[in-house]
């Protein structure tokens, strides 16, 4: 066994004394033998570690390498027991410990030599008593071996696999077993050994026990593993197994043992286990089927249905990978082994490697300062991150308290004051700022004014990442307005009104009439018509604009459901119409006021209105002239649609920004937003689209009756080109801006996407690309010059070539893609895309990572075996498993204080743009994230996000 090293922890005597050989010679093996001359020393003497590096050679002599003292007691396995306080008190201060390394290292020599001898006997007796059975069984069914062949290629696959299993058990070492031990977790938490989770345990098996016991079909509930079932019956077999029991339920006390068997610490513990609940008879052996047996059972616990289809093939790369010698099964020690060097296979996509974190350190910031200095510290942080919302907001309520005080002050003074009291000026101060909102509401969504404005000075300035939200905002305080205005006159002015004498009504008949009206005259009149009018259009409006309706949160029975979902909220919104109609005629006609200029809602709304009028005649007009021809078609698991079409010679985007599409099949009126997921350097649009809402749902229906099974090496499950027959016309408008489009003024990106959400960073991550590959194009050009034949050269020739080119140069030096999924299918979208990226990106400027959040998280037993196949065919293949590119797929979800933590640490000094496109409790998480490192280090994260 040549040149197979092994580290050794072990502790050394108070009086410099080692364990000897005689003391372990009865032990079975090496690895024992030292295992128990550490216990010896352990229940003596304190904690001083070495690690010893051993060359076993062929002439069984030792060679010992080196001997080190170790850095603390971290690194001893878990299994290893606590020495005691006294032991460690009467340790003798008088003995060096380089004496005692090296005494303890001489014994260790002769103790290795005797073990690797005995070793070697037994290896050849084994061999022998092989060799024999098998030429039994062999000459039993009648088949010879020509001169002992077979027996000698059975003593020869023997021998080689007893030499890797020696190799195996030298190179294990501690460290390498504690990451292990984080590697196989069958219950996920950080409660699984404590009193608390085994008193829920026994909650649960008071409820689901039935006369005492417990049965087999109710272990996965009672243990946690309801969603895992099917795991969870093999875990209970295996388990039952081991104590020879043959029956489907349990006691209270059984259960405890099971339990404490789960959630037990050791390593070796938690594999014997695993490797049971493969090795079903019992043999100590796993056959190929077994293991794909297991793989069929991991995908089916984890939902990945594709991987429950290419079992036997994986299973065969494992059984390939762990029995080289083709004896066609595999023992503990193999799957233990594959185990301890999985992170060995698992270094292709790794999440973001780096030098040193303290290097990039911001010291100041973890320095303790007092609460005013904190509280200072806090405020310039928010000024910094929101100064734009703040002084837009800011004028914005400005503005209003204005113009309230103003309308407020101005019938104060005024004689219909004595009559109706404070309800008047109240009420009129409550309408102007009504005038105001309902005339910039239109402004947030003139959305080609304000992509055009993106591009301008004005940027830096205003937040046009934020247009909806302010838009939302003003909706808020129109609801806010109206109920002033309306419940004022309603349940106070006019009651007033009706109620005045004759001598207080009299100064007011100019602006009534000579007769008092009385409270149905007033609501029949021009100014109650439409002002309750308009309050039940706005309410409907406003109504099935909430969260509640437009997401379809609220199931409504039929046929009120279709009060829910995205085609109410846009064809509601389009009562405002008729609003805004009533609105100017309802300014005529106002109370109080008989002079025209002083009637002045159409001041206030002509310009918006026309604004957003031109708006919507231009997206009329555009839409005809950008036609466009469909040019491929694919529906994707996941229920997502992929429409690619011709791109119209006058249609300019940058990456990150959308447009609108209108199918005339579907509806003639509705427009919808889809991110570009196309690169402007392309020579196509395409736009990916999930069902989510009944436009789309019937988009998707169409769609369907005009595709066709792929052809073979095809994606998708559905598709059509542009010879298919039948394909649906579609319009598009745009494009409009988007907070990514900006993604070229910061030095490192972070993309995250959720789901459907990554389709904005797409085209950003072909942008990136395409910019790449013509940078290493020009890097590489030569100049094409031929000199005449004369040899003639002119002055202005000379200057051309001669004068330094311009090169192309990116700004963003890296960016980091995260997607994150709950269906495997989903990575089928883009698959293309990240092996393009893979292939080409050769400066490692762009880095992804995939999420499959429905997996459970690496380091759980349930997807142990899944990670093992992902790294091995990763390794062999290039080719992740999971989403079929070369990227690799992490499960679970992100740790992104950890991401975060290590951009900051890679990138000390970067500017770093955040874009996210997702559900909002991310969005909140990431921001908050970003405000938190940027007070801590000099790295600085700007969170945007993407709103339809």
């Amino acid at each position: 066994m040549r040149g197979f090293p092994r580290r050794w922890g072990s502790d050394s005597g108070p009086s410099g004394k080692a364990p000897s050989a005689a003391s372990v010679k009865d032990e079975p093996s090496a690895d024992t033998s030292f295992e128990s001359a550490r216990s010896q020393s352990d229940a003596d003497d304190s904690e001083e570690l070495v690690e010893v590096i051993l060359d076993f050679q062929d002439d069984d002599t030792v060679v010992l390498r080196s001997v080190e003292p170790a850095a603390s007691s971290a690194a001893v396995g878990a299994d290893e027991p606590r020495r005691s306080s006294s032991a460690s008190a009467s340790q003798s201060p008088g003995r060096s410990s380089s004496h005692r390394i090296l005494q303890f290292s001489q014994e260790l020599k002769a103790e290795a030599v005797a073990k690797a001898r005995q070793f070697r006997q037994d290896l050849k007796t084994e061999l022998k008593r092989f060799s024999q059975s098998f030429k039994a069984a062999s000459s039993s069914s009648a088949v010879t071996p020509p001169d002992g062949g077979a027996a000698s290629a059975i003593e020869s696959a023997l021998a080689a696999r007893a030499a890797r299993k020696q190799r195996a058990q030298l190179t294990r070492s501690r460290s390498g077993a504690q990451r292990a031990i984080r590697g196989l977790r069958f219950i996920s938490g950080s409660k699984t050994n404590g009193l608390d989770a085994w008193n829920g345990i026994q909650a649960n098996f008071d409820k689901l026990a039935r006369d005492g016991f417990l049965y087999r079909s109710d272990f996965a509930q009672c243990i946690g593993m309801k969603e895992s079932k099917e795991f969870a019956l093999e875990l209970f077999d295996a388990l039952s197994r081991r104590r020879k029991l043959k029956t489907e339920k349990i006691s209270k006390e059984e259960l405890y043992e099971f339990w404490s068997q789960i959630t037990d610490q050791s390593f070796d513990s938690r594999l014997q286990i695993f490797f049971d609940m493969v090795d079903k008879n019992e043999d100590g052996r796993i056959t190929e089927a077994e293991v794909k047996e297991i793989i069929m059972l991991s995908a089916s616990a984890n939902k990945l249905s594709r991987l429950k289809e290419q079992a036997e093939e994986y299973a065969a790369l494992i059984m390939e990978e762990l029995d080289p010698e083709r004896l066609g099964y595999i023992e503990l020690w193999q799957l233990e082994t594959l185990l301890l060097q999985k992170d060995t296979y698992l270094s292709y996509s790794q999440a973001l490697s780096f030098t040193s974190q303290a290097l990039s350190q911001n010291l100041a910031g973890l320095r303790k300062r007092g609460p005013i200095t904190n509280l200072g510290t806090k405020a310039g942080y928010y000024l910094e991150e929101h100064w734009k919302r703040i002084w837009v907001v800011g004028l914005w309520i400005a503005v209003m308290v204005a113009l309230f005080a103003w309308k407020f002050v101005q019938y104060r003074n005024r004689y219909a004051f004595r009559v109706m009291g404070y309800c008047l000026p109240t009420a009129k101060g409550a309408a102007e700022t009504l005038k105001l909102n309902m005339a910039i509401v239109l402004l947030p969504v003139c959305r080609n004014t304000i992509t055009w404005l993106r591009s301008t000075r004005l940027s830096r300035a205003l937040p046009f990442d934020d247009n909806i939200n302010f838009h939302k905002t003003i909706a808020a305080a129109i609801v806010v307005g109206v109920i002033l205005h309306v419940g004022n006159h309603l349940t106070c002015d006019f009651p007033r009104l009706e109620a005045s004498t004759e001598a207080e009504y009299r100064p007011l008949k100019p602006f009534f009439g000579n007769s008092k009206p009385s409270y149905g005259q007033l609501l029949r009149g021009p100014e109650g018509v439409t002002g309750i009018l308009m309050l039940l259009l706005m309410a409907v409006a406003f109504t099935l604009a909430t969260r509640w309706f437009r997401r379809s949160q609220l199931k409504l029975p039929k046929p009120f459901n279709r009060l829910s979902g995205f085609n109410a909220f846009w064809y509601s919104h389009h009562l405002f119409v008729i609003v805004y109609v009533l609105l100017i005629v309802h300014g005529q006609y106002l109370y109080l006021v008989d002079v025209w200029y002083r009637k002045t809602t159409w001041m206030y709304l002509s310009v918006p209105v026309l604004l957003y009028a031109g708006e919507r005649i231009l997206r009329a007009l555009r839409s005809g002239y950008y036609s466009v021809r469909l040019l491929k078609v694919a529906i994707y698991p996941g229920n997502v649609l992929t429409l690619q079409m011709s791109k119209p010679p006058a249609f300019r985007y940058k990456s990150g920004q959308y447009m609108f599409v209108q199918c005339p099949a579907v509806s003639p009126f509705e427009w919808h937003p889809f991110s570009i997921t196309s690169a402007p350097g392309d020579n196509y649009l395409s736009v990916h689209i999930r069902q989510v809402g009944d436009w789309t749902h019937e988009l998707k229906r169409i769609f369907s009756e005009a595709c066709e099974p792929p052809m073979a090496g095809k994606s998708g499950l559905l598709r059509a080109d542009q010879n298919a027959k039948n394909l649906p016309k579609l319009l598009i408008d745009g494009p409009y801006g988007a907070p990514a489009q900006d993604y070229r003024k910061y030095d490192v990106l972070l993309l995250v996407g959720l789901g459907i959400g990554a389709t904005p960073f797409i085209s950003i991550l072909k942008d990136l690309l395409n910019n790449i590959v013509k940078m290493e194009e020009e890097s590489d050009a030569l100049p094409d010059f031929i000199p005449p034949p004369d040899g003639h050269i002119d002055l202005a020739t000379i200057l051309k070539l001669t004068a330094p080119k311009p090169r192309r140069t990116l700004k963003t030096t890296n960016a980091y893609f995260y997607w994150m999924t709950r269906e495997q299918g989903s990575f089928d979208w883009f698959k293309g895309v990240m092996n393009e990226v893979a292939e080409l990106d050769q400066r490692d400027i762009i880095e992804m990572h995939n999420y499959l959040t429905s997996v459970y998280e690496e380091g759980d037993a349930r997807s142990a075996l899944i990670t093992m196949v992902q790294a091995l065919n990763h390794a062999k293949n290039g080719v992740d498993i999971v989403s079929g590119t070369r990227v690799r797929t992490h499960f679970a979800k992100p740790n992104w204080k950890k991401v975060l933590s290590r951009l900051a640490s890679k990138h000390p000094c970067a500017k770093i743009g955040v874009f996210y496109c997702g559900v909002p409790a991310l969005a909140q998480e990431l921001s908050k994230l970003c405000y938190e490192f940027n007070q801590k280090g000099t790295t600085k994260f700007e969170f945007h996000k993407e709103n339809f």
